[in-house]
């Protein structure tokens, strides 16, 4: 059905997940083809952690899981965009709505963002 190109970075795409509602950027990570499959087949994310070198849903361990509302795909068959709608209003574990609450800004980094849950009442390794 998709005919994707996971050739140009060994195997994986880069993927960027986005808020269905509100069209807020809340992360960006990779999918290998099993995990992409996993996705479709569930209707929740999965990624592929170069990190880790395995699967990963996101939420498994937070419970702030991602349902997929629409996927889109780039001209070039490499990279994806998936809409979701965010349970539990955390895509980011430090704590934040989205990974990107910082900005840069006259030559400093700004937080700019609110964290709406604590990581160590979340996860075991902070």
């Amino acid at each position: 059905m998709l005919n994707l190109n996971f050739s140009k970075l060994d195997g994986l795409l880069p993927v960027i997940i986005q808020d269905a509602n509100t069209l807020e950027v809340l992360m960006q990570a990779f999918m290998n083809k099993e995990a992409l499959d996993l996705s479709l087949s569930t209707g929740q994310v999965h990624y592929f952690s170069r990190t880790r070198n395995k699967i990963w849903k996101k939420g498994e361990t937070s419970g702030h899981i991602q349902e997929i509302r629409e996927i889109r795909i780039d001209c070039d068959n490499d990279s994806l965009l998936i809409k979701v709608h965010q349970v539990g209003n955390a895509a980011c574990h430090e704590g934040y709505s989205s990974c990107y609450f910082r900005v840069y800004k006259d030559e400093n980094i700004i937080v700019d963002g609110k964290k709406v849950f604590d990581p160590k009442d979340v996860y075991k390794y902070f």
